[in-house]
């Protein structure tokens, strides 16, 4: 029975540790819930959860609804997806600090449109102190989710 319940909380970890930073949205240290992202993005590309594809894309949509983007993270999601099922050059699941490089090209993609989208001197500096506060989040998530399902 408790190795049961164990089994099912290593199973279930990236789930709810996507959802908890999902809720956890505070303006300054995760706008919108946007932390989730890296949940989604370390399980969806670095290493395969059972289920998760689908999970990633109702976060998405969910990071979108608090962020008050219309389907803006979903689509980045999705283009990224489908551009990483079509290469053959470039594995995340086997890149160095768990897919980091690949993180912040995707975050920092995603943060300059976002920051085309509404042109000002204050969303240039969002927009750094976004995609820095994610890519030094980055690691820290990905041990704790790594440590968890050992």
């Amino acid at each position: 029975m408790k190795y049961d319940l164990v089994r099912f909380l290593r199973a279930a970890c990236p789930f709810l540790l996507a959802i908890g930073l999902w809720r956890l949205s505070v303006p300054f240290w995760n706008p919108g819930g946007v932390l989730a992202i890296i949940v989604v993005f370390y399980c969806s590309f670095v290493k395969h959860v059972p289920w998760f594809g689908a999970f990633s894309v109702l976060m998405c949509m969910l990071v979108d609804y608090k962020f008050e983007t219309v389907c803006f993270w979903l689509v980045m999601y999705c283009l990224f997806y489908s551009v990483n099922g079509f290469q053959n050059f470039i594995d995340i699941s086997r890149m160095e600090y768990d897919g980091l490089p690949a993180f912040a090209f995707f975050c920092g993609v995603s943060i300059i449109a976002l920051f085309f989208m509404n042109i000002s001197f204050i969303n240039v500096f969002r927009g750094i102190w976004m995609f820095l506060w994610m890519c030094a989040l980055y690691i820290p998530i990905v041990q704790l989710i790594k440590k968890v399902q050992q």
